[in-house]
């Protein structure tokens, strides 16, 4: 099974800049996105399906052009769960998982914390998410959950960590809440196989970012152990560009 999980910055957006073609050529069986902006009949599905994608799941935000995910797929999903039950999260539109035979795909977008009035949210959701993700991995030991999460996890995740170090995104307890994560379960599948630095996920549009490749590693690919030891790739698409986001890919053994 070959996943992607790709933040848009509003699909309809990136669908203009070519990402439909882009998903052609790279032919993943599974597509994560997030902050797709857009209830679903705001988009166009049926390009969406011509490219092989017959099967997609949206979980949108309230608040229409706001946060929201969603997963495509070329099979049908065993099951699909939208939201995770905690109102104050799923009206904001950042979780849905599919369940493809044992494996279990969630797509996440965790919130920002860069708004001072949003700080707060950030870690309630944090300290919920976690709770509600140690007890799905007992009914789902296979379970991947892929997305934006908005904090860089160490210093060789951002390309200024001494000046970034009071900035969300890689204040001291997103960083913590990430061992916790890692604690709990779950494996960080890009570095199972590549340690380098300068390995990002996110630039910033301004002062010419990218270019220089002044970035932070945001998207993760987390995986149980248990799916961990059937993952054989995990790499950073950093030569896609329909986002500020760039898409990471998840290779499970047959």
């Amino acid at each position: 099974m070959k996943i992607i999980s790709y933040n848009v910055n509003g699909i309809r957006a990136a669908m203009n800049k070519g990402l439909l073609d882009w998903l052609q050529q790279v032919d993943a069986d599974v597509v994560c996105l997030q902050e797709t902006k857009a209830h679903k009949e705001q988009v166009d599905l049926e390009a969406i399906t011509q490219i092989g994608y017959e099967h997609q799941y949206w979980f949108s935000a309230e608040k229409k052009g706001y946060s929201g995910v969603a997963i495509w797929s070329k099979q049908a999903a065993d099951c699909v769960e939208e939201g995770i039950g905690i109102p104050h999260i799923d009206s904001e539109g950042r979780n849905i998982r599919a369940d493809f035979g044992a494996v279990s795909v969630m797509s996440m977008y965790l919130p920002s914390g860069t708004n001072i009035d949003r700080l707060d949210y950030k870690f309630a959701y944090m300290d919920d998410i976690l709770v509600y993700l140690k007890e799905l991995q007992k009914k789902h030991p296979e379970l991947l959950v892929c997305g934006d999460y908005n904090i860089c996890h160490k210093a060789i995740d951002i390309h200024d960590p001494v000046r970034n170090k009071k900035v969300s995104g890689f204040l001291p307890e997103e960083r913590a809440w990430l061992d916790d994560f890692v604690a709990a379960g779950f494996v960080d599948s890009f570095r199972m196989f590549n340690t380098e630095a300068d390995q990002y996920t996110w630039w910033s549009y301004r002062a010419n970012s990218r270019a220089k490749n002044k970035g932070w590693r945001l998207d993760y690919g987390m995986a149980t152990t248990a799916l961990s030891a059937k993952i054989e790739r995990s790499v950073i698409l950093n030569q896609a560009v329909h986002s500020d986001h760039c898409p990471i890919l998840i290779e499970l053994k047959k």
